[in-house]
């Protein structure tokens, strides 16, 4: 299927490696050029060599960017445009806020998992939407979490923050759609990233058993019995940025093996 992709300019958040990254090597395989970020230059660097097309026939472009600060949000949109003169595509995207029980958290905490995946989704789309309101041409894609859906005791701060990104996505989806632009989110369960090894090693800790005993253990949660792979939740952010997702907006999409339990 052609996803009418080729030519397109695509911003991917927090891509120097696990979704992020898959997401990015999944627009490229399509024919998109792309915008990365990361706080981590080493690590940015590393991630766009490995990501650019063999043939060198799409750019992609790596600009350090710490999506807590408002500023480092405008100077990456600012870059793309630079160098593309259009931006078609966001991803927004950040590292997992901080993980502890309700008594444990602090302020500082709370307002860090704000600012770095509330905020940060806000400010991202709220610079690229100027853009894509001039060309009449959008496609917007929040990873979320499947504690967007189903709330984790240990995961109070995703749970609480997440949500508020699936309102956001059907408020902007109602108020832009009729302007061309699409907003859509994905919920992704249990996927091999860094994250996902993060949270399991607290976890196991705490059950006196390794890393691997644990996610065995979950595993066995999920209907299909297996973590997912970044490259599969790539694969369902590139459609919904594609032309094919044309009939596609306001829709919170789940990429879990379904493990969520709930109707919607």
């Amino acid at each position: 299927m052609d996803l009418g992709l080729r030519g397109r300019v695509a911003i991917v958040c927090a891509a120097s490696q696990g979704l992020g990254k898959a997401a990015a090597a999944g627009f490229v395989r399509e024919g998109a050029s792309v915008v990365v970020c990361s706080r981590d230059r080493k690590r940015l660097t590393k991630a766009a060599q490995e990501i650019t097309s063999a043939d060198g026939s799409v750019r992609v472009l790596p600009v350090v960017s710490d999506l807590r600060r408002p500023r480092d949000i405008k100077g990456l949109v600012g870059a793309a445009m630079k160098a593309f003169g259009r931006i078609d595509i966001l991803v927004t995207n950040s590292g997992g806020p901080p993980v502890g029980t309700f008594p444990d958290l602090s302020d500082a905490a709370w307002e860090e998992g704000i600012t770095l995946n509330l905020m940060s989704t806000i400010r991202c789309i709220k610079e690229v939407l100027p853009h894509m309101r001039k060309r009449r041409w959008g496609r917007i894609v929040n990873i979320t979490s499947i504690t967007a859906k189903q709330p984790a005791g240990d995961l109070i701060v995703s749970s609480t923050v997440r949500p508020g990104i699936l309102g956001l996505t059907k408020v902007l989806a109602n108020q832009f759609g009729s302007e061309g632009i699409l907003i859509n989110s994905v919920a992704p369960g249990y996927i091999l990233t860094a994250r996902q090894k993060e949270i399991s090693a607290s976890r196991a800790a705490k059950k006196g058993i390794t890393p691997e005993e644990y996610m065995r253990e979950l595993a066995q949660d999920v209907p299909v019995k297996r973590y997912g792979d970044p490259e599969e939740l790539a694969a369902v952010i590139v459609f919904l940025a594609s032309e094919r997702a044309s009939f596609v907006t306001g829709a919170t999409i789940s990429v879990d093996g379904g493990l969520s339990r709930g109707l919607l």
